[in-house]
């Protein structure tokens, strides 16, 4: 049996994963455990929200359970505020985006933690090509029964979400031709990608059954699909996103996936069955997202009807807007439109590129789009 706690409608939280760079050099640097053991010493309240990583080059900023997305960003800003604090004093510069420009994934260091050591060891060249950071945001299911049909209708967002966090067309100090490499990359480890689609609880729990039996898996949390159950908090984990570089773009995309979850639950409360899509149709569109971002056309239903992923995002928010005001997030489910008209996080590091010809200048972009938009 896998037990799946109860949690308050449509509650809220998020893990934002944060890159750590030499402040001279702009380069990756290994601090993590420096930092860790600095919040242990000054800042012993931030332990649960100021985490570690797979990589020695990242941090993980975890926030509490919050009722609306304004509680998540005082959140992660008052988390923020107290990592600076630490980071200033030994000259570390912070970012977020889904890669960084410029890093080499062989000079990165994994943490001597037995799960992501034996997680490189089967995955070997994939598993030390992990050189990515993204943001996870979790939302609270008040009946079991509920779940699998909302990860499956949650399905036909992820181009959605893929297109307007997509931050990594850089990878290596290459330009990948991809608005998020990041979505290519994580789908290389095993038990990672998009969910399988199961009609009951009991066949994802056979499905659980199976995969610890094998030993393809020891816990559940190594299931790592870009939408999946969390049953221990009792909630849909969205892990489509890439780093996010702003905490407005934070804020916003949190907020049309609360709106989202919590119209298909509330469909689901009235008797009504939520639309689902042939796997093939996913795939392709997670494709199209990953490569062509905001100018990737997707397939929108089961018929296969198409259209450009921008005019789908303005409807939805349109759609969503009551849904938003009755949870007290309008502002930000409205922002998406106005981070669409200046340029999602890859349109606007492929604009600093072609304007400097280098990526320390991105990098440096990203460290600037970070540091103004929380302070």
């Amino acid at each position: 049996m896998v037990d799946f706690a109860r949690s308050r409608r449509s509650t809220l939280g998020v893990e934002w994963e944060l890159a750590l760079l030499d402040g001279h050099s702009l380069d990756l640097t290994p601090a993590a455990e420096v930092l860790l053991a600095d919040v242990g010493e000054r800042a012993p309240e931030f332990e649960n929200q100021i985490v570690g990583e797979m990589l020695t080059n990242t941090i993980e900023l975890v926030t509490g359970v919050h009722e609306q997305v304004s509680g998540i960003a005082e959140d992660l800003a008052t988390s923020m505020g107290a990592l600076r604090t630490l980071t200033e004093d030994r000259g570390i510069e912070l970012m977020s985006a889904g890669t960084h420009p410029f890093a080499q994934w062989q000079s990165q260091e994994v943490r001597a933690k037995d799960r992501y050591l034996e997680l490189v060891d089967r995955t070997q060249w994939w598993g030390r090509n992990m050189l990515i950071f993204g943001v996870h945001v979790h939302v609270g299911i008040d009946s079991r029964d509920k779940v699998l049909p909302i990860v499956n209708a949650l399905l036909a967002y992820v181009p959605h979400l893929q297109a307007l966090s997509a931050s990594s067309p850089f990878w290596g100090g290459t330009d990948t031709g991809y608005a998020s490499n990041r979505a290519m990359m994580f789908q290389q480890l095993p038990t990672a990608g998009l969910p399988f689609q199961f009609e009951q609880w009991s066949d994802y729990e056979k499905y659980v059954s199976d995969m610890l039996t094998t030993g393809i898996i020891d816990t559940i949390n190594e299931i790592r699909w870009d939408i999946r159950p969390a049953p221990h908090w009792g909630t849909v984990e969205v892990r489509v996103c890439d780093g996010l570089p702003t905490l407005e773009e934070i804020t916003a995309i949190t907020a049309l996936i609360q709106c989202l979850v919590d119209d298909f639950s509330a469909r689901l409360d009235a008797g009504e069955s939520l639309p689902r899509m042939p796997d093939w149709f996913h795939d392709e569109n997670k494709w199209r997202a990953a490569r062509y971002g905001m100018d990737a056309i997707i397939i929108e239903n089961a018929e296969a009807d198409e259209r450009l992923v921008t005019e789908c995002l303005a409807d939805e928010v349109e759609r969503l807007t009551p849904v938003a005001e009755r949870l007290g997030c309008a502002n930000e489910l409205n922002s998406i439109t106005s981070i669409i008209d200046r340029g999602v996080p890859y349109q606007r590091l492929q604009n600093v590129y072609k304007d400097s010809d280098s990526l320390t200048e991105v990098t440096r972009s990203l460290i600037s789009d970070l540091r103004t938009s929380y302070t």
